[in-house]
C-alpha cells in the first residue's frame, strides 16, 4: 500500500502542498531563527519562461492565452523540488540549486484561454510512493496525469497514455472547455482525490457540477465520486427546490484541500452555485454549497458536513484549505479542523464529530428585495474566535485622510445601499464587506503546534455587488452580477488598512494580535496626499503563510518584499526583496542533505516574469 511521503520526511522536507497533510504549513526547522534571519540572501532563482501564445496556434483557435499568476507552492523530497507551473507544466528542480532535472508540459493551453480569462494558474502538485517508485501527480484541466518522478515521463499504464479524462464520470455531459483544476490533488493510500474548477458566475443550466472524484494511483480508475449537489435518495436533495439539483452547476472544491491519513477523513471546502450572486432559479439552502464537507478517504462517504453560508449570494465559498489542528479548550485535547472564510469567519469544529468547539449561532439577517428571489432569513455566526476582518460596511468605514476626500466617497455612496455583513446584493448596487475577493484567499492560514496559535492574513476590500438583466440568450436567469471597485480620485473608499495579519490562540479563541502588514506607494505617493502623515497601510493578497520553529512567519501577500515577521509579537524582524517582483504564492522551507535550510516562494512580475526565489543564510 503506499501512503505518499513519508511522515518522518516532514522534518526537512516540505513533501505536500501545506507542509504536512493537514495542512499546517509548519515546519520544525530552526537554522533560520529570529537572529539568523537578517542574514538572508538570495541562493537561487528560477524562471518558468512562460509567455503569451498566440490563438492563431491554438488547437481550439480563438484569442490569445497568456499565463497569469504564479501561485504554485513547490514539494519537495530528498533534495527535488517538483513545481507545477502557471501552464500547468510540472517541474523537477535540484533543490540546492534550482537547476532543472526535467519538464512535462500537457499543454493546457492549447484549448484556450480559461473561462474568467484571468490568465493560467496553478498551485501546486501532488507526490505518490509505495517505497520502490514515486508518482508525480498533476490536475490539469479536465484531465489527471501521472508522471514518474525520476524522468517525467507519464506512467502509460495509468489511464490512456498516463492520463484519464476527469470529466467522463460526471453527473451530466458537459462543455470541457469550461472545466479546469487550479489545487493540487490529496493522496492517500493508494488513492488520489481531487476537487475541480469551473466559472460559477456563468449562470447556464448544467454547468460543469462540482463532483468530488477518486481514482487508483497505479491504473486512474474511479473508486468513488460523491455529488456535491445531492440527487434524488441522496442527504440534502429537499435542499434544492423545484429540481434545480438536476440543472445547477458549480459547487465545486476549487481550493486546496487536506486529509486525516491517520483516521482517513478528508476535509473539502465546498464552493458556491452558479450564479454566485442571484439563486431565484435555485431556491433553497443548497447543500452542499458553502460548506465544510468530511468525507470518509476511502469509500466517498459524508462523515459530517457544516455549512457555513444558507443560500450563497455573496461568493462567499470557503477559498482556504482547512486546517487540522490539535488543541486543548477548557482542559480538553481536542482534534479539530478550522476553516478561515472569505467573510472574515473562523470556524473551529472536533473534526471527528463535527461538534462547534465554541456555540454557532443561527441569527438574522436581512433579506433580498430583487424579484424571484428568496434568501435565508438567519446565517450561522461563530461566538468564537472574533472575526479576523471588517465585516459589512457603513459611512463610518469611508477614507478620511482629508475632509475633502472624505466628502467626496460620502457623495459617491448616496446611490448605493449599505449594511451589515449579509446584506443582499441589490438592483441599486450594495457595497459588500468583505467582498467576493474575500478576506481570506486560498493560502489559507498556518499553525503553530507548539502554541496552538493560527496565523491569518487577510484584506479588506469592499465591492459594489450589482444585479442587472441579462442580455438575451446570455443567461438562464433572471439576473447576473455587475461587480465593481468604489474608488475616490483614484484612492480605495476604504480607510485602511488594506491588509493584515492576525494571531489567535485556538486554546481560547481568542486574538492574541493583528498587524497591518505591507504597504502601498500608490495611495502614499498619490499626490492628493502629499503633506498627509499616513499610518501602515497593509497590502494582502491571496496567497498564505509559513510558520516554523525558528519563531518567525514568513509571507508577503502580493508586495515586492517577503517578511519575516515575530510570531509572538507581530513585529517585522526582516524584509527580503523580491527582486522586482511580487509574492504570490505561499512560501515554503526544507533543509538539504547538506544541512542548508532554504525559503522558497514563487513570484510573478510585471512582464512575463514568473518562478521561483529562494532565500539562504551564506555559507560560513
Amino acid at each position: 500500500m503506499g501512503i505518499g511521503p513519508s511522515v518522518e520526511c516532514q522534518d526537512v522536507d516540505w513533501p505536500v502542498y501545506g507542509g504536512d497533510p493537514g495542512g499546517m504549513k509548519y515546519s520544525a526547522l530552526t537554522q533560520i531563527d529570529r537572529e539568523s534571519v537578517t542574514g538572508l540572501e538570495v541562493a537561487w532563482t528560477w524562471d518558468a519562461e512562460e509567455q503569451p501564445v498566440a490563438g492563431s496556434s491554438l488547437a481550439f483557435r480563438g484569442e490569445r492565452v497568456r499565463p497569469g499568476r504564479f501561485e504554485a507552492t513547490p514539494i519537495v523530497i530528498n533534495d527535488t523540488m517538483y513545481v507545477s507551473t502557471p501552464y500547468s507544466r510540472v517541474v523537477a528542480l535540484n533543490a540546492r540549486t534550482g537547476e532543472e532535472y526535467w519538464s512535462y508540459d500537457p499543454r493546457a493551453y492549447s484549448w484556450g484561454q480559461l473561462p474568467r480569462n484571468c490568465g493560467f494558474c496553478h498551485r501546486g502538485v501532488a507526490m505518490w510512493s509505495d517505497g520502490n517508485q514515486r508518482r508525480i501527480f498533476i490536475n490539469s484541466r479536465w484531465h489527471l496525469i501521472a508522471l514518474d518522478a525520476a524522468t517525467g515521463q507519464p506512467i502509460e499504464s495509468f489511464g490512456v497514455g498516463g492520463k484519464i479524462d476527469l470529466t467522463e464520470g460526471l453527473i451530466w455531459e458537459i462543455n470541457k472547455l469550461h472545466y479546469t483544476n487550479t489545487s493540487p490533488p490529496v493522496i492517500w493510500n493508494d488513492l488520489v482525490i481531487l476537487g475541480s474548477g469551473m466559472p460559477d458566475d456563468r449562470v447556464y443550466r448544467r454547468n460543469p457540477p462540482g463532483d468530488i472524484q477518486a481514482f487508483d494511483v497505479r491504473t486512474g480508475t474511479q473508486v468513488w465520486s460523491f455529488h456535491t449537489i445531492p440527487q434524488p435518495g441522496e442527504l440534502g436533495n429537499d435542499t434544492w427546490e423545484d429540481e434545480s439539483w438536476s440543472y445547477t452547476g458549480s459547487t465545486n472544491v476549487w481550493a486546496p484541500f487536506t486529509v486525516d491519513r491517520e483516521r482517513g477523513l478528508v476535509y473539502l471546502p465546498v464552493g458556491t452555485p452558479n450564479g454566485d450572486y442571484y439563486g431565484g432559479h435555485r431556491k433553497g439552502y443548497n447543500l452542499f454549497a458553502e460548506s465544510l464537507l468530511c468525507l470518509d478517504a476511502r469509500t466517498g462517504e459524508r462523515v459530517w458536513h457544516f455549512q457555513t453560508v444558507h443560500h450563497g449570494i455573496w461568493d462567499y465559498d470557503p477559498p482556504a484549505p482547512p486546517n487540522l489542528v490539535t488543541i486543548e479548550v477548557d482542559g480538553r485535547v481536542i482534534d479539530a479542523v478550522a476553516l478561515i472564510t472569505k467573510s472574515g469567519f473562523t470556524f473551529v469544529f472536533d473534526r471527528v464529530t463535527g461538534e462547534p468547539v465554541w456555540p454557532i449561532e443561527e441569527r438574522q439577517v436581512s433579506v433580498s428585495d430583487v424579484p424571484g428571489e428568496r434568501t435565508a432569513p438567519t446565517q450561522p455566526f461563530p461566538t468564537k474566535p472574533a472575526p479576523f476582518a471588517r465585516q459589512g460596511f457603513t459611512l463610518d468605514d469611508v477614507i478620511d485622510f482629508t475632509p475633502e476626500i472624505k466628502a467626496e466617497a460620502i457623495e459617491l455612496l448616496g446611490s448605493y445601499r449599505l449594511g451589515p455583513l449579509f446584506t443582499p446584493p441589490s438592483l441599486e448596487g450594495t457595497v459588500t464587506m468583505p467582498s467576493a475577493t474575500g478576506a481570506a484567499g486560498w493560502g489559507g492560514a498556518a499553525f503553530d503546534p507548539r502554541t496552538n496559535v493560527l496565523y491569518i492574513p487577510s484584506k479588506d476590500r469592499p465591492l459594489v455587488h450589482q444585479l442587472v438583466e441579462p442580455e438575451p440568450g446570455t443567461a438562464d436567469a433572471n439576473y447576473v452580477q455587475r461587480l465593481r471597485g468604489l474608488t475616490v480620485s483614484g484612492l480605495p473608499i476604504l480607510k485602511p488598512p488594506y491588509g493584515t495579519l492576525t494571531a489567535i490562540n485556538l486554546n481560547s479563541g481568542e486574538h492574541l494580535w493583528q498587524v497591518p502588514l505591507g504597504d502601498q506607494p500608490g495611495i502614499r505617493n498619490h499626490p492628493m496626499l502629499a503633506g498627509v502623515e499616513l499610518p501602515q497601510l497593509g497590502r494582502m493578497g491571496n496567497a498564505g503563510p509559513l510558520i516554523t520553529a525558528g519563531g518567525l512567519v514568513f509571507l508577503s501577500g502580493y508586495n515586492p518584499q517577503i517578511y519575516a515577521v515575530h510570531s509572538d509579537t507581530g513585529e517585522t524582524i526582516w524584509e527580503g526583496d523580491l527582486l522586482g517582483n511580487e509574492g504570490t504564492a505561499n512560501p515554503m522551507t526544507y533543509e538539504t542533505s547538506d544541512g542548508q535550510q532554504f525559503i522558497v516562494i514563487g513570484v510573478t512580475g510585471s512582464n512575463s516574469d514568473r518562478g521561483l526565489i529562494a532565500f539562504a543564510l551564506p555559507d560560513e
